[in-house]
C-alpha cells in the first residue's frame, strides 16, 4: 500500500532511519577522502550532526509534520560538526520552512520542502562548491519535483530523488577534478545519499537497526592520563535532584539552606535550590560519598551525576579544562564583563597550554579528527561575559560551525577569523592586540597576519595515491603545503626536505615547528639543522603541540 502522505509522526520515523542508514556505513563515508590522510571524517561529522537532530525528537509526539521537522532542525543545527554536517543542517533547516502551516504533505509539497532545503544550504555556503553534497542535493530535489505530480506517492517521490541523486553523485568526479585524481566520488553528497536511502526503507517499512557496534558517539568512557598511580587533584563535579520525603522532613518548610551550610565545608562552586519539593544541588567535591549522605538524610534522588574532573584535564596536570556543567558555565557567565575575549580551537596538551598563556580564554577541543559542534562553541560563548568574542577555529573544516553558532549567538558581538589551520591560528595569536577600541583595526591586523602565513603539515598516506603530480605510497610520510600535495618519501625529514624546496622562501623569516605526539626529537633536531645550514636567513622555533595526525606542522612566516 501506497504512502500518499507524511505527517509528524511518519518524519520522526523517516529522519531516524536516515541517521542510522547513515550511522550504519560512517566509516565507508570517512574513507572517500580526497587526501589520503588518517583525518577522513565526514561520514563521522554528518552521522552526528543528524544524530543531534534525532535526540532532540526522543521525547516528542507531534502530529504537525512543520512542528516536528523544526525541532528536528534545531537538534541538527546546535549539533552541526565540519562543513558537511553545517551544510546537512542547513539543508534540513530549509525542509522544515518549506513545511511551514502544513500538518502533513503529499509528494509535491514534500517535493517543494527540499527544494527549500536546498535554497538554504546553498545560502549557508559563502563559495558553493559543484561537485559537492550542494550539486547532488539540488540535482536531485529539482529532478524529483519536477517529476511527482499530487497524485504521486511518497514511495514514488524518493525513487525519483534516488535515481537522480545516484546519477548526480556519479558525475562528481567531472566537476571536481582533484575526485577524479584521487579515484573518489563526493564523500559528503555520498553520506546524504545514505541517509536518503534510510529515509526511503523507512517509508517501505523497513526499519533499520544499528549494525556497527562501534559509535560515532562522544559520550564513551575515557580515562584519560588518570590511573593507579594518580592523585586525585581536582574532585568530582556531583550534581543531583533531590525529592524531598515527608517521611525525612517537613517539606513545605524545608529550607535548603540547611544544604547549602553542609556543603561549605566539603567543596566549592555550590548551586543549591529549591523548587516546591524537589532540591537541585551542584557541588565540586573530593567526597562526593558525605555529600550524597547529607542529601539522603532529606530524601532520596530522582537524578544523580558523579564525574572525576581529573578526567577532563588533558595529559598534563597544566591543561586545567573547565568544568562545562549547566551550573559552573552558568558561574563563569556571570564574571564581569570584558570588552573582548578570544575562543580557540586546539587538540594536543603542547597547543591548549600555550593557547592559554598566549590568552585564550577558552579552548574548545577539537581538531582535525574530531571536529567540534556549534553547541560546543555556543557553550564557549555562555563561559565568557564578554562584549566581543573573537574566534580562531584553526581548521577549514571547523570555520562553517563556529560560524553557524556566532549567527545564532545573541549574547555578545561573535567574529569568526577563517583560521584555517593551527599555525594560522598561532601565527594570529602571537600578535594579536586588543588594546584598541576599533575592532575592524583588531580584525585588519589579524588578517594580515594570517594572509602571509605558509602551512606545511607532515602526516602519513593510509593508500596509494596520485595527488598534484605527486606517487603516493601506502604509509609513507606525506607533506602538504596550503592544500597542496608537494612530497612523498619514507621519511619524515626528507619530507620536511622536499617540503621547503618546494615553497617560495624569499620573504619568509621564521618557521615555527608544532611537533606532533609521534614526533621523534632526534628527527626534529636533523630538521632543525637542515634549515640553519641550507636556509641561514630563517629562524627556528620549535613549539611542542603533542597534537594527533600530524607529526609536524609547519608555520612559514
Amino acid at each position: 500500500m501506497s504512502t500518499i502522505k507524511v505527517n509528524g509522526e511518519l518524519y520522526k520515523i523517516i529522519v531516524k532511519n536516515g541517521a542510522v542508514s547513515l550511522r550504519n556505513d560512517y566509516k565507508r563515508i570517512d574513507a572517500l577522502n580526497v587526501f589520503p590522510v588518517p583525518d577522513g571524517d565526514t561520514g563521522t561529522n554528518m552521522s552526528m550532526t543528524i544524530e543531534a537532530g534525532v535526540s532532540a525528537l526522543e521525547n516528542e509526539n507531534e502530529t504537525s509534520i512543520y512542528l516536528m521537522s523544526k525541532k528536528f532542525s534545531r537538534g541538527m543545527l546546535m549539533g552541526a560538526r565540519g562543513n558537511s554536517g553545517v551544510i546537512l543542517s542547513q539543508f534540513f533547516r530549509g525542509i522544515y520552512k518549506g513545511l511551514e502551516g502544513f500538518d502533513e504533505v503529499g509528494a509535491k509539497e514534500f517535493a517543494k520542502a527540499f527544494k527549500r532545503g536546498v535554497e538554504q544550504a546553498y545560502k549557508a555556503v559563502m563559495k558553493p562548491v559543484e561537485g559537492t553534497i550542494l550539486t547532488v542535493c539540488r540535482e536531485a530535489s529539482e529532478y524529483a519535483f519536477k517529476n511527482v505530480s499530487k497524485k504521486s506517492s511518497i514511495e514514488d517521490f524518493f525513487e525519483l530523488f534516488l535515481k537522480e541523486a545516484y546519477a548526480s553523485l556519479e558525475r562528481t568526479p567531472d566537476l571536481l577534478p582533484a575526485l577524479k585524481d584521487a579515484c573518489v566520488v563526493d564523500s559528503g553528497a555520498a553520506g546524504f545519499i545514505q541517509i536518503i536511502e534510510g529515509m526511503y526503507k523507512a517509508v517501505k517499512g523497513e526499519i533499520l537497526e544499528h549494525i556497527d557496534a562501534s559509535s560515532v558517539s562522544t559520550n564513551s568512557v575515557n580515562r584519560g592520563s588518570f590511573n593507579a598511580h594518580s592523585e586525585l587533584t581536582y574532585g568530582y563535579c556531583t550534581e543531583f535532584i533531590l525529592q524531598l520525603q515527608h517521611s525525612k522532613v517537613d517539606v513545605a518548610n524545608f529550607d535548603e539552606k540547611v544544604i547549602t551550610d553542609e556543603l561549605q565545608v566539603l567543596g566549592d562552586s555550590i548551586v543549591c535550590f529549591k523548587d516546591e519539593d524537589i532540591i537541585k544541588v551542584h557541588v565540586h567535591t573530593k567526597t562526593p560519598g558525605i555529600v550524597l549522605g547529607i542529601g539522603q538524610k532529606y530524601g532520596e534522588f530522582i537524578t544523580l551525576k558523579i564525574e572525576n574532573m581529573s578526567i577532563q584535564h588533558n595529559e598534563s596536570e597544566e591543561v586545567q579544562e573547565q568544568c562545562n556543567c549547566e551550573q559552573c558555565v552558568e558561574m563563569r557567565s556571570k564574571q564581569e564583563r570584558k570588552k573582548y575575549a578570544v575562543v580557540a580551537v586546539a587538540s594536543g596538551t603542547g597547543l591548549v597550554n600555550m593557547f592559554k598563556s598566549m590568552g585564550v580564554d577558552y579552548v574548545v577541543s577539537g581538531g582535525q579528527t574530531m571536529n567540534p559542534s556549534s553547541e560546543d562553541f555556543v557553550t564557549a560563548f555562555d563561559s565568557i561575559n564578554a562584549e566581543n568574542i573573537i574566534v580562531f577555529p584553526n581548521n577549514s573544516n571547523i570555520v562553517m560551525a563556529a560560524q553557524q553558532a556566532g549567527k545564532y549567538y545573541d549574547k555578545a558581538n561573535v567574529v569568526v577569523i577563517k583560521t584555517k589551520s593551527l599555525a594560522q591560528g598561532y601565527s594570529a595569536l602571537t600578535v594579536l592586540d586588543l588594546s584598541s577600541d576599533n575592532l575592524e583595526e583588531i580584525q585588519e591586523s589579524i588578517q594580515e597576519v594570517i594572509t602571509n602565513v605558509t602551512t606545511g603539515l607532515v602526516t602519513y598516506s593510509i593508500r596509494d595515491a596520485s595527488i598534484d603530480g605527486i606517487e603516493i605510497k601506502k604509509d609513507d610520510y606525506i607533506g602538504i603545503i596550503n592544500g597542496r600535495m608537494v612530497a612523498s618519501t619514507a621519511s619524515r625529514v626528507e619530507t620536511v626536505k622536499e617540503m621547503l624546496k618546494a615553497t617560495d622562501l624569499s620573504e619568509k623569516y621564521i618557521v615555527t615547528i608544532i611537533t606532533g605526539c609521534d614526533a621523534n626529537p632526534a628527527e626534529t633536531e636533523e630538521i632543525i639543522a637542515h634549515i640553519a645550514e641550507n636556509y641561514p636567513d630563517i629562524e627556528t622555533d620549535v613549539v611542542e603541540g603533542n597534537q594527533e595526525v600530524y607529526s609536524y606542522i609547519l608555520s612559514l612566516e
